[in-house]
Parts: C-alpha cells; sequence; structure tokens
C-alpha cells in the first residue's frame, strides 16, 4: 500500500486535542474518524479539527480505511479498547499506562504477535530531541560509565475543584501511574532494563469529595498513594532513586539526572520532546549545554512511529514490548509497596533503534 495511513481515534476526552493538533498535522497520516462513547463529544472534536467522520468505538473498530487505533480512552478501558482494536485487524497506539496489569499488558502483547499486529503505548517523549540527545551523549562517553540516576517530580497535585479528581485517584492513575511512565521511560533509554524495585508510598488524604463532574459533592476514597519513593536496580548493576508526588506544596517537574563516573547529565522534561540538555564534569562546579539535535514533535509522534514502520516493513520504536516492560515495573513498585519487600521484575525492556537527526515528522513519506 501507498499513501497517508489511516487513523481513528477512540476518547475524545481532554488529551484527544494535544494529540489531534499533530495526527492532523502529520502528512503521513489521515484522522478517518474520531469516536467516543458519547457520540456528541467525538462529533465536536471532529467538527474542530476537520475530521470527515465521528461515531461509535465499534464503527471506528469496523471502518476499513482505519489501519491504526489511537486509545486515548480512560485508564480501565485501555486493555479492553486494545484488545478490541487487535481482533479487528487493528494496529494499536494507547496511550498510558499500557495496562492497569501485568496480565492484560501480557494478553495484548500475545495477541498483537498471534495476528502480526503492531502495538506501542505512551509515552512516545523519548523519541524527541532531548532525551535522543541524552542518549547519543551518553553513548559517547560523555559521561564515562553510567552509574546511577535520580528522577524528582513534586506538585500540589490535583485539587478538589478538578473536573476528573475521582478518576485521578482511582486505581491506574496517582502520581506513579499517571506520570511515572514518563520518568521510567527515560531510565530504561538511558540506564537500560529494570530489574528490582523497592518502594514506600502514603496517602495524605484518604478521603475527598470533589465539587465537579462524576460524583461531585460525594465523598471519595483515595484508592492509590499520592506520595511514592521508590530505589531501583537494573540488569546492567545499576541503580536510581525515585520520587513522584502529589503531595507538595511546590513544583519540582521534569528532574532526571544521570550520574557516570566522569560526568552528570542533566536532561529535559521526559514529559516534552526537547529541552535543555546539561552537563557538569567531574572536578567542575559551572554546567555546560550539551547540543540538542534531533525531532520535535508532539503526542501523535508514536502514531506516526508506527504508521512508517508498517509501510516499510520495518520494526516500530515505539515498541509494545517498552511499555510492557514499564508497566512490570510500575506494578512492581505498587506490589513493594503493599509488601514492604524488594519485588523483582522479570521482563528486558527491547533495544530501541536511535531516531535519526533529520527524521522529519512533518515530511511527506509514504
Amino acid at each position: 500500500m501507498s499513501g497517508p495511513v489511516g487513523v481513528g481515534v477512540i476518547g475524545a476526552g481532554r488529551i484527544s486535542s494535544q494529540y489531534l493538533d499533530n495526527l492532523t498535522r502529520f502528512p503521513d497520516l489521515s484522522v478517518v474518524m474520531i469516536a467516543d462513547l458519547l457520540p456528541e463529544r467525538a462529533a465536536a472534536q471532529a467538527a474542530a479539527y476537520g475530521v470527515p467522520l465521528s461515531g461509535t468505538p465499534d464503527e471506528a473498530l469496523a471502518h476499513p480505511d482505519i489501519e491504526i487505533i489511537v486509545n486515548l480512552t480512560i485508564p480501565a478501558a485501555h486493555a479492553a479498547v486494545s484488545l478490541s482494536a487487535l481482533e479487528a485487524g487493528k494496529h494499536v497506539w494507547s496511550e498510558k499506562p499500557f495496562a492497569l496489569s501485568v496480565e492484560d499488558g501480557q494478553q495484548l502483547l500475545d495477541a498483537a504477535s498471534t495476528a502480526g499486529l503492531r502495538i506501542g503505548g505512551a509515552p512516545d517523549t523519548f523519541l524527541g530531541a532531548g532525551l535522543q540527545s541524552a542518549r547519543r551523549a551518553i553513548e559517547r562517553g560523555d559521561i564515562g560509565e553510567p552509574l546511577s540516576g535520580l528522577t524528582l517530580f513534586e506538585v500540589p497535585g490535583p485539587q478538589d475543584d478538578h473536573p476528573i479528581l475521582r478518576t485521578l485517584l482511582s486505581r491506574g492513575a496517582g502520581p506513579l501511574w499517571d506520570m511515572g511512565p514518563y520518568y521510567l521511560t527515560a531510565l530504561t533509554q538511558t540506564l537500560g532494563s529494570f530489574a528490582s524495585v523497592y518502594g514506600i508510598g502514603r496517602i495524605a488524604r484518604p478521603r475527598r469529595t470533589p465539587v465537579n463532574g462524576p460524583g461531585a459533592g460525594t465523598e471519595h476514597e483515595v484508592e492509590v498513594p499520592t506520595h511514592v519513593s521508590f530505589v531501583s536496580r537494573f540488569a546492567g548493576g545499576q541503580t536510581s532513586s525515585s520520587t513522584l508526588s502529589w503531595d507538595s506544596p511546590h513544583r519540582r517537574v521534569g528532574h532526571v539526572e544521570i550520574v557516570g563516573t566522569e560526568a552528570t547529565l542533566s536532561l529535559p522534561d521526559p514529559n516534552e520532546f526537547t529541552g535543555p540538555l546539561r552537563l557538569l564534569r567531574r572536578g567542575s562546579t559551572d554546567w555546560v549545554d550539551v547540543a540538542v539535535a534531533g525531532p520535535v514533535a508532539g503526542r501523535g509522534f508514536g502514531a506516526l512511529d508506527i504508521a512508517r514502520a508498517v509501510r516499510a516493513g520495518a520494526p516500530h520504536r515505539v515498541d509494545g514490548r517498552l511499555a510492557f516492560h514499564v508497566l512490570e515495573a510500575i506494578a512492581a513498585v505498587t506490589a513493594s509497596i503493599d509488601s514492604g519487600t524488594p519485588v523483582e521484575v522479570t521482563s528486558r525492556a527491547p533495544e530501541v533503534e536511535p531516531v535519526p537527526e533529520d527524521w522529519d515528522p512533518y515530511a511527506r513519506t509514504l
């Protein structure tokens, strides 16, 4: 086949605008339909972005011109919607988390393999210039031998007037499941595969009452820790320390450092596609800038990566095995918090082909 790859978006909620801003501007993609359980919401997004069709998820799954489903549903629905898409013969890009259990994640990998289909999951930010430049710096020896990592994400967290407060504090969310994929993916790209984790967590306010959205005025039990800290051991022997918190009165986000034998590398925010990259050499007190080069796009980059790989018959970089490995590591942190003991991570992250500096998401190549 030739020409743009047909895309169907399932889930027309808040995050869909960030995706559609890009999906509708990538020449190698053609957004055919936006679908949602609330058809009127899908219709509004289709009208706003000039997408020809809107409808229900079942209609998107049945449409013959759709090759890739971009799954932007709520976390609790990710696995079921992705599995339905695979069963319908569609490739899949899913928002994070990949699934809410290791078992469901493995089922998705098995289904994609059996069907000969591609599956990938957020985040795709590691494909951007920022983290790709960090990876190149480490691979050329700028920091010597990588030894350890540090990641910090601390914010006040969602307020009681947040319209989806209940969802954010339910299973599959919280700072670990909501923000963890960005930070853990960055660690896999710089330190390799997780081997084990040891976590602690707490809930600052066990019950909260949303004032907006579904369940407004009804007391809601917080189901996930709102402050999580964990240490990780990697398959290559490196270690890292991470904090993900919604209990901080101040904001400290996007902090990722990789320490080596010769220098420390400060990475861009892993929730972004680019940003400053800085190096502190042994014996120096001055940080120096490291050149950042490569593609800068936005959410949807992963779906484009799958589309071009499908047409080329080549491996895609946003391999579902990477999303699964991060899912298993996050689930292991959760299990460690519950048990009070370290938990092993048995899967391994796949080798990801680097993104060439001249890889242009806005070029027409198909």
